[in-house]
């Protein structure tokens, strides 16, 4: 199930830093995985979820591991700003993620 979730959020962020390379679409060759990460992380996502874990529980850590680790990624490959106002909406975002699981 967290295996699964875990598959979801890498393939998502593979998918988005993919859309990045892409340069508005321009450079087409990075639409293939694209694609194939978004379609991939979908298709992992619904696996979390036929094996029970809660929607509102695997959709918000996808979406806190999604944005922490784009954010820091983005800042490594490509220099994009990572203010400590940044690094405090994420901790944010965990936090209130862990908070529903504890629910």
């Amino acid at each position: 199930m967290y295996l699964n979730l875990m598959m979801a959020v890498a393939c998502e962020v593979a998918a988005t830093l993919s859309m990045r390379q892409s340069q508005g679409f321009q450079r087409r060759g990075w639409l293939v995985p694209m694609g194939i990460g978004y379609l991939a992380a979908f298709w992992f996502l619904g696996r979390s979820l036929a094996a029970g874990m809660p929607v509102g529980l695997a959709y918000g850590i996808w979406a806190a591991a999604g944005v922490a680790s784009v954010a820091i990624l983005s800042r490594i490959l490509w220099g994009d700003a990572l203010t400590r106002r940044m690094v405090a909406g994420i901790v944010l975002i965990i936090t209130g993620v862990m908070l529903v699981e504890l629910g």
